[in-house]
């Protein structure tokens, strides 16, 4: 199994994406530092955005151009990390194609009309460029101010967005989805691959306007089984992020409480795999056999504890991140909104020194 190397001869900044940290850890090359991004990283932990946000919805602060840029920036200038995440929501591309609905402070995603019959499937239409003008506006935005700091693309997978589909809204137990999946899997895997390839489209307006990695972002796969991921998911997951397969861009793919799935998220496709903090790097690696690079997994709620703490948790990622054939140090989920922006930065900081030595 090979390592993570690092190495002091790549030019620091990069003098290109391609050389970026980010870029190279995923595609499992020497680095002269394990990068670091926070998913979450441009939102509510930072008082600017609260700033620019104040009195705008979010699904009309994901369609403003000048206003993405900048809250996709903020976290860029203030923490020093080594890639941005484009401000963006999992809903958009579904919104974008007709779907009525909102994102309700407090609650999340909410369907005016659930998806639940064949003729509710027949709502549904693919996603086409011409329906997100706006998003490729601001990636190209993007892209011109950050130079060669990475800009990451990112989308939804298709249970996920089915899953608010189905429920309507956030579930705990996602007993309408799994009614559905289990007794139409017709019309279950019929609405999975309509939502695979607006989840592909979504991607690839992103890919084709400059961004330069993407992250396929699955919230709800930890309710699964590896069987019944294996039999009703992994499909569709695997032709959302096969509609970027072929424009040279890493691909991340990354699940919440998904420990038991790491190998087939692999299998579905990707470059590196995510890993969220119930489980250690050492047994990601283990579980996926040193076959993708790994990214990943300090608790978020651990950036509350006492700084020495947090020091120890994060040192050790980084260590057990040696081990992997490339790392991307992240959260193994979003930050908390009432995250110290300060701690994030002292992060970033000490991953970039522990690791570069």
């Amino acid at each position: 199994m090979r390592g993570c190397r690092l190495v002091s001869t790549i030019p620091s900044p990069a003098a290109t994406v391609q050389d970026s940290p980010l870029v190279r850890a995923a595609r499992g090359l020497p680095v002269p530092h394990t990068p670091v991004w926070f998913m979450r990283q441009a939102g509510r932990s930072l008082p600017e955005y609260r700033r620019v946000r104040e009195g705008v919805g979010m699904l009309e602060a994901c369609r403003r151009p000048e206003l993405v840029t900048e809250i996709t920036l903020q976290p860029v200038r203030r923490h020093g990390v080594d890639a941005a995440i484009f401000f963006s929501d999992i809903v958009v591309p579904l919104a974008a194609v007709g779907v009525d609905l909102d994102i309700v402070p407090g609650v999340g995603p909410v369907v005016a009309e659930p998806v639940r019959t064949r003729a509710d499937l027949a709502r549904l239409r693919d996603l086409a460029p011409e329906d997100v003008p706006d998003i490729t506006e601001s990636v190209r935005l993007l892209v011109a101010e950050l130079g060669a700091t990475p800009l990451i693309g990112f989308a939804g997978a298709p249970f996920t967005l089915a899953s608010y589909l189905v429920e309507g809204g956030p579930s705990r137990n996602h007993e309408h989805t799994k009614a559905l999946m289990h007794g139409d899997p017709g019309l279950w895997h019929d609405l999975c691959a309509q939502l695979a390839r607006v989840a592909g489209a979504f991607l690839r307006v992103q890919v084709e306007a400059g961004a330069s990695a993407v992250q396929l972002f699955d919230s709800w796969a930890g309710a699964l089984s590896r069987a019944d991921y294996a039999r009703f998911v992994a499909e569709h997951s695997a032709a959302a992020l096969a509609s970027v397969a072929g424009l040279d861009v890493p691909r991340i793919h990354f699940g919440v409480g998904t420990g038991e799935l790491l190998t087939l998220m692999g299998e579905a496709g990707t470059d590196v795999v995510g890993v969220d903090y119930r489980v250690s790097l050492t047994d990601a690696l283990e579980r996926t056999g040193g076959r993708w690079a790994l990214q990943g997994n300090l608790d978020p709620a651990l950036l509350f504890a006492p700084w020495e703490a947090v020091r120890a948790r994060v040192v050790e990622i980084v260590e057990e991140g040696r081990a992997a054939p490339g790392h991307v140090f992240n959260l193994g989920h979003g930050v908390l909104p009432e995250t110290d922006p300060d701690v994030l930065t002292r992060v970033v900081e000490l991953v970039h020194e522990v690791s570069a030595r």
